[in-house]
This record gives structure tokens, C-alpha cells and sequence, in this order.
């Protein structure tokens, strides 16, 4: 039987239909995340994307995607507090990091940080409402803190600590570049985070849900979306997208690279998107970001062979649907804050997180555990052979 194609259905015996990667089939229903990707719309809780990046703050955000509703002023001064006074992680925690080994990828430090919180602070009281908002403020807290710890660690340094007069992103870049940020690289920092938060039932998101619904802890769920999200196939294009516009090196090359590109049916990266068919929202918004900080710290030259690709995309891949996602910008305004090539990820995670408590939340709103069927395609009724009667399957 020849391998199934991507969309192709099959049927078993009872009929049941395949749909490889479960493509178009809802498997949930969630109040949290709105896209239509034919128009290009994007809300969380029904705010359009684009207001939310304009007059939010990533924490605030992170309120409403989780409790569904803008919290009040106190509420929100609160809950900054809250996530304020618990950005601190334990010494052990730190001393673990520390027998890490320097050339392992942050992604997997931090899967092995976020899971290592369950030790401290797991009682899987998901029914007590204190143990949910505690266990929301320490993970939005204390991801940024572990995925700045580790940075140094690897260079055989003491990490920084927390400051608590530093806000949110304005922190976390702190402990991570060890100077004070400028206010425009920390709010477009911010505004990042906020356009990352959350996209629907993605494969992350989807990993949260499926832990979730075993009723485990809230760090076990975070840790096994962490590690969906290190896949090549989910995270990391931004880190692609770089590595192409430096091998196309000019704007005058992008058009012959995207001709080489297309003709060997090679993957233009940060290009095309599963649910959008026109420009993503959020890379609207990521370049503007970019021409931001640009205007203050002077110009990346990659971002001239960025446009000048897009633009020739725009002929040859724009009516087939295929545009530039949020991953086209996004390594480009994050290599101007000052941020590794190998954090991108670590950095997709410390936003994702505000949206796969939300899918938490509402998967224990109304739980029942993920048991999908399977589609049989093995032997059937084989007889069994005495061990000295066998002969071996490979030939040996």
C-alpha cells in the first residue's frame, strides 16, 4: 500500500475517516482565539490583534486570554504584583541548569526548567482556584527568568537576577543582555509577546490540551507543550528565515533565488501558513515593529532583502495564497533587541505560555480526556511460528 498524501481520507472498516495530522477536523471547542485566515483577522477573547499590540501590555494580555475578560486596574496592578514578586527561581532549580551541558539547545533546557517546577509547587489541585491563579502567575513569572539563566550558564556565568523595578519585558531583556533596555526596544519587546501569545489550536497547543485532559499539573503541561514547540516543523523558522536572507546576501539576488527556490520545489522560508491565505496579521505588524527600531538603533541590511523577497513572492506565490507569516519579521526585530539566534524559540515560549494556561483553563472547564481512534493497516490473523522455525525478517 503506497504512502497517504497530506488531506488524503481513507476509511476503515466502521467507516471512521483518516485525515493525516487530524487536518480540518475539530477536535475542541474554544472561546479563547478568532482567525479568519481568508480576511487576515486575528482576536483573542474577540479583540482584533492589531488593537491589542497598539494600547496593551503583554501581561494584560495574558489576563484576558486566560480569565476572558480585561481586567480591572486593580486587577491588573495586582496581578503584575503577583508575577513581579515571583520571577525568582529556587537555587536548585539553578544549580540543575548549571549541570546542563553548554552546547545543549535552550529549547531543552527550558522543557527540563519548566518541568523541574512540578517538584516544587505541584499539588494537582486543580479544583482549589488559588492553586490555578498561583500556578498561572509562577509559570508566566518564572519562564522569562529561566530562559535568561540559562543563557549565561552556558558561558559559565552566574545569572541575573530579577529586577522589581523593571517591568515585564523590560526585565526580562535586563537579565539578559545585563544592561538596562532602552524603553522602545522593551515595549517593542512587549508588543512581540503579545502578537505570539496565542494562535488557536496549533500543534503546542494542542500537545497543552492532550496533557491537560489527564487531569496532570499545569507545569506538566506547559513542559510537554515546550517540548511540541521545539520541533523543527513548529518552532524555530524565524531562525530559518535568517539563514535565507543571508544566503540570498543582496535584494538583487532574491529574485533569482526565489526562481531557484520554486523550480526545485524548495521551501521559501516564513512563507505560507496553514490557516492564513494573505499576508499573516502579525507579520503586518512585526515589520512595522522592525522599521521602529530600525529608525532608532540604524537598519538591519537583511531587512532590504526581506522586502525585496517578499515583493518578488508577491507575483509568483501571492496567488496561490502563500504570503509571509510571523516568522518573516520576527527574527529580524528580535536579532535588533539584542536577543541569540538560538532564543528565538525560548523567547515564541515565554508568550505562548500566556495561551496554553488559557487552553488549560478551559480544557478543565469541561474535561474530557483525548482518546482518538486509529485507522488499523497491520497483518492480520497470522499463525504463530516456534522460535527455531523462524526465519529472520531482515536476511541476517
Amino acid at each position: 500500500m503506497g504512502q497517504e498524501q497530506v488531506g488524503e481520507i481513507r476509511h476503515d472498516r466502521s467507516g471512521i475517516s483518516f485525515r493525516p495530522g487530524l487536518e480540518g477536523v475539530p477536535v475542541t471547542q474554544s472561546a479563547i482565539c478568532d482567525i479568519d485566515g481568508l480576511q487576515g483577522r486575528l482576536a483573542y477573547r474577540g479583540y482584533p490583534i492589531a488593537e491589542l499590540s497598539a494600547h496593551s501590555s503583554f501581561l494584560e494580555t495574558t489576563y484576558l486570554l486566560i480569565w476572558g475578560d480585561l481586567p480591572s486596574p486593580q486587577q491588573l496592578r495586582d496581578f503584575e504584583a503577583e508575577v513581579q514578586m515571583h520571577r525568582r527561581v529556587s537555587f536548585r532549580v539553578r544549580d540543575m541548569m548549571k549541570c546542563f551541558p553548554a552546547s545543549g539547545h535552550p529549547m531543552d533546557a527550558l522543557q527540563s526548567s519548566a518541568a523541574s517546577l512540578g517538584l516544587f509547587y505541584s499539588r494537582r489541585a486543580i479544583d482549589d482556584p488559588k492553586y490555578v491563579y498561583d500556578a498561572v502567575v509562577r509559570l508566566i513569572a518564572k519562564i522569562p527568568t529561566m530562559v535568561a539563566a540559562f543563557k549565561l550558564i552556558r558561558k559559565g556565568q552566574d545569572p541575573i537576577q530579577p529586577r522589581d523595578d523593571l517591568a515585564y519585558s523590560a526585565n526580562f531583556l535586563y537579565m539578559l543582555t545585563e544592561r538596562e533596555p532602552d524603553p522602545l526596544a522593551a515595549r517593542v519587546l512587549d508588543r512581540c509577546l503579545i502578537l505570539h501569545a496565542e494562535h488557536s489550536l496549533n500543534a503546542s497547543t494542542f500537545s497543552a490540551r492532550v496533557t491537560a485532559s489527564t487531569l496532570t499539573d499545569p507545569y506538566a503541561v506547559v513542559a510537554s507543550a515546550v517540548g511540541t514547540l521545539a520541533g523543527p516543523l513548529h518552532g524555530g523558522a524565524n531562525e530559518d528565515v535568517l539563514a535565507m536572507l543571508e544566503e540570498i546576501g543582496s535584494p538583487e539576488h532574491a529574485d533569482d533565488y526565489l526562481n531557484e527556490a520554486i523550480t526545485s520545489k524548495r521551501k521559501v522560508m516564513g512563507f505560507g501558513h496553514r490557516e492564513y491565505r494573505v499576508k499573516d496579521p502579525r507579520a503586518v505588524i512585526l515589520q512595522g515593529l522592525a522599521e521602529e527600531l530600525f529608525a532608532r538603533f540604524g537598519t538591519d541590511e537583511m531587512y532590504d532583502v526581506a522586502k525585496a523577497l517578499e515583493q518578488a513572492a508577491a507575483t509568483r506565490l501571492g496567488p496561490k495564497g502563500i504570503y509571509p507569516n510571523v516568522d518573516f519579521y520576527s527574527g529580524l526585530v528580535y536579532r535588533k533587541l539584542g536577543i541569540p539566534r538560538d532564543l528565538f524559540t525560548p523567547v515564541f515560549a515565554i508568550s505562548r505560555v500566556a495561551g496554553w494556561l488559557a487552553h488549560w483553563r478551559e480544557q478543565l472547564g469541561a474535561n474530557r480526556i483525548f482518546r482518538p481512534s486509529q485507522i488499523y493497516t497491520g497483518a492480520q490473523n497470522r499463525t504463530w511460528i516456534p522460535s527455531d522455525e523462524r526465519v529472520s525478517s531482515t536476511g541476517a
